[in-house]
């Protein structure tokens, strides 16, 4: 089958909508449930590319989670420590296997954003990942494959109307790609580019010390980059993305909104955070939204006005301003990358309060020797890589 008709396009209004192979092959994916839309099929595209790239340069199963067409997450298969299982609502389901542990790495980073996302899986799917897409709300998944009983569990979501979409591992594209704005058709060369040791040698700054982590840090940091909306950062730790800015249009913004996010996901590992106590009643969507107003400004707001018994068996201590930076102090070796060059020193500087400590960017700043005397200032080590990954 070369074509399939969707329900519509990015809007309802825009109608008709399809995909096909303009050559009349047939199309690398089968849906195996559910009716996949527009943009759900623009994340899954994208989401499998980037997991099938972290799987090759890392060689560990990788999972992504996507929202309008950026990844709010992305993780390769480390073990889950007991702290990233409670935090990311998974401490009862036993020992994960690699691919969960990354689905729910992906997932759990940036829990708020990732609600409703499209997941893409780097190898078969099995039914621990299945048992986890399966809990959470989600419009789909693409992977190469499904084990029996995990596809038996998916196409029980939502009634049988969740989306399951299996892609041919081996499909090559053809090394032109197009798309058309305005009527205007626009042709270029597709972004092949391959984020390994090499690209990462060239080291900048006066600590030239890398760790192994780091590496697959940067490889994962520039991975998740190539498949997000430019302006874009991410910060990145111990194989998993716990920032990521997209879409903006100036890079300390992108920078200042991936670093909130990598603090709110370390903050959520404090006593202060650990120790909430919920109601019973309330389910782990909201328990997200609570703890992200408990760790924001506005919450001398909830206990004034007594919203917290809704939500809380006891009331909660406020977490001070100090607390949360005493605490956020503790955040260490954490990696950054950025799809351009750090125009000014005013990202490193907010780069370095979220604990970053390598630095993976283009570099071709007229002001790339204050950016690296800045990195020095905080012993970061640089990489410049000498290419930028703009995705639009």
């Amino acid at each position: 089958m070369n074509e399939l008709q969707l329900k519509y396009g990015c809007n309802p209004n825009q109608k008709p909508s399809r995909i096909y192979m303009e050559d009349g092959s047939d199309l690398p994916v089968t849906v195996l449930s559910g009716r996949p839309g527009y943009i759900n099929f623009l994340d899954a595209f994208n989401g499998w590319q980037l997991v099938k790239e972290l799987k090759k340069a890392t060689g560990l199963p990788a999972a992504t989670s996507f929202k309008h067409v950026s990844p709010a997450g992305a993780a390769v298969g480390l073990p889950l420590t007991d702290t990233l299982a409670k935090i990311y609502w998974v401490e009862d389901m036993g020992g994960l296997s690699p691919l969960a542990c990354a689905y729910a790495r992906a997932r759990g980073a940036d829990r708020m954003s990732s609600f409703g996302d499209f997941i893409a899986l780097s190898d078969v799917c099995d039914l621990d990942t299945a048992r986890l897409i399966k809990r959470e709300v989600s419009d789909g998944v693409i992977a190469p494959g499904y084990t029996e009983e995990a596809l038996e569990l998916l196409k029980q979501k939502k009634k049988g109307n969740y989306n399951v979409i299996q892609i041919n591992p081996d499909y090559v594209p053809a090394p032109i790609e197009k798309k058309q704005v305005y009527g205007v058709t626009f042709e270029q060369g597709r972004n092949e580019l391959n984020i390994d040791d090499e690209l990462l040698s060239n080291i900048v700054t006066q600590n030239k010390e890398v760790p192994e982590q780091a590496l697959i840090d940067m490889k994962v940091a520039l991975i998740v980059l190539k498949y997000t909306q430019s302006n874009s950062v991410c910060y990145v730790k111990n194989g998993q993305a716990i920032g990521i800015g997209a879409g903006q249009q100036s890079r300390v913004h992108c920078t200042r909104l991936a670093g909130q996010k990598a603090d709110n996901w370390f903050l959520r590992q404090s006593p202060k955070v650990l120790g909430l106590q919920f109601l019973d009643t309330i389910g782990r969507a909201e328990r997200d939204n609570a703890i992200d107003v408990y760790i924001g400004e506005e919450y001398m707001d909830v206990l004034a006005d007594g919203a917290w018994e809704k939500i809380f068996k006891v009331k909660p201590d406020v977490f001070t301003r100090e607390e949360k930076r005493a605490w956020l102090d503790q955040l260490t070796d954490v990696t950054l990358g950025s799809d351009a060059f750090f125009p000014f020193a005013d990202n490193i500087e907010r780069a370095h309060k979220s604990g970053v400590k390598y630095i993976a960017q283009p570099g071709g700043s007229v002001r790339d020797d204050l950016v690296i005397e800045c990195c020095d200032k905080y012993h970061m080590a640089m990489a410049f890589t000498g290419i930028r990954l703009f995705h639009h």
